[in-house]
């Protein structure tokens, strides 16, 4: 008998996030897997049909109800107090199905539960989550887990952050790495010119950041690092940077502005999909100095376009890049500054760079991270019915 597989969908909104795209290329594939006879989505407490309808809806009709709930505390409390009771109500007379949350919370149900823990930033660095974020993952991450018989992880790195912190079995947390879309790949010149022509940016002569604008991902420290660097190499080589406003971004944005004025900045704000990875293709660099990740997906995204990066030295960087990016202490100016120099001037790093993260970007697929989540839902269907 196939699996019957019930998948939150929450996060199914446009512009997908790395949460979001996550759930996404499950879905996708979840539909057609040959081990799964039976696939349901569940989405904010409700039964939904297909998914996937909404995703060309513009962003600002699509705003989800966690998302309006973020910034105020009380209704966040208010949420969390009523929600899993009319969660479970609905999810109830499902016992021999797998419940799977691609975001963390698990609502009562009565069957297998699977929960994927994308990081513990919640725990271990709140000051990056407005406090009405941090409100509602500290008071349903407890309860959540004890509905949950089995947790997935983005990286090797947060389930070790995992097992230190809580009283699980190792064997009931495993570490499935994200995947790459086959579009982020390497690219020409003549491929990409027209494309970047509109941003007035040049093949290869400018280096790239793409992410949300916000804290934890450490643009300021990046800015003041390429701030300090000779005029003429920024100028040469200016920093572009894509992504939407986040949150407590204000100081960041202003940051943008004075080097924008300057002349060795650009800011293209949100970057549509369709263009993201002729954007990448055509850098010389990309510079990723996050604080903390649980995965990183802009890493193999740049590493499959063949893009060198230089990133963190914590978190789990190390482990994503393996050995294939240029690390920096992501707390040091100085550091990332030096590091950046380096990278725009060492041609040779450059060609090894690009040839070890093309290699490190095809051992993670989107194929591979369902087989091996399909594989878990197997794994916890047994340990439930005893088989």
């Amino acid at each position: 008998m196939g699996l019957d597989v019930i998948l939150a969908t929450d996060v199914l909104s446009p512009p997908l996030t790395g949460i979001g795209r996550y759930s996404y290329e499950l879905t996708r594939r979840l539909a057609s897997h040959s081990d799964v006879e039976r696939l349901r989505y569940f989405a904010m407490g409700r039964w939904v049909a297909d998914p996937l309808s909404g995703l060309d809806q513009p962003v600002h009709e699509r705003a989800t109800l966690r998302t309006r709930l973020a910034a105020n505390r009380l209704a966040v409390r208010a949420y969390q107090a009523l929600t899993p009771a009319i969660y479970g109500w609905r999810l109830r007379g499902n016992r021999h199905a797998v419940y799977h949350s691609p975001n963390y919370v698990v609502p009562p149900f009565d069957g297998a539960a699977v929960s994927t823990v994308h990081d513990l930033s919640h725990v271990l660095h709140p000051q990056f989550h407005p406090a009405a974020r941090v409100d509602f993952l500290n008071l349903a991450f407890g309860a959540s887990m004890k509905r949950t018989h089995h947790v997935i992880t983005d990286s090797e790195t947060v389930r070790q952050e995992f097992l230190e912190r809580y009283d699980w079995a190792p064997e009931n947390v495993t570490a499935i790495g994200l995947g790459v879309d086959p579009v982020y790949r390497p690219r020409s010149r003549e491929e990409v010119e027209h494309a970047l022509a509109q941003w007035n940016l040049r093949y290869r002569e400018y280096s790239l950041y793409v992410g949300t604008i916000e804290p934890r991902k450490n643009l300021e420290r990046l800015l003041r690092a390429y701030g300090s660097l000779p005029l003429e190499l920024r100028r040469g080589f200016p920093l572009v940077v894509a992504g939407s406003k986040g949150w407590n971004s204000d100081e960041m944005h202003r940051q943008m502005a004075v080097a924008h004025d300057e002349g060795w900045m650009h800011y293209l704000r949100f970057v549509d999909q369709a263009q993201l990875p002729l954007l990448y293709a055509g850098a010389l660099l990309f510079a990723y100095p996050s604080l903390y990740e649980g995965f990183g997906l802009p890493l193999v995204e740049a590493m499959a376009s063949g893009v060198p990066v230089l990133t963190s030295s914590t978190s789990c960087m190390p482990e994503i890049t393996a050995g294939a990016a240029r690390l920096a202490d992501p707390m040091q100016v100085e550091d990332i500054a030096y590091q950046l120099r380096a990278c725009l001037s060492d041609t040779q790093w450059q060609d090894s760079a690009r040839a070890k993260g093309l290699v490190r970007a095809a051992q993670f697929s989107w194929d591979r991270c369902t087989e091996q989540t399909v594989s878990v839902y197997a794994r916890v269907r047994r340990q439930i019915e005893g088989g």
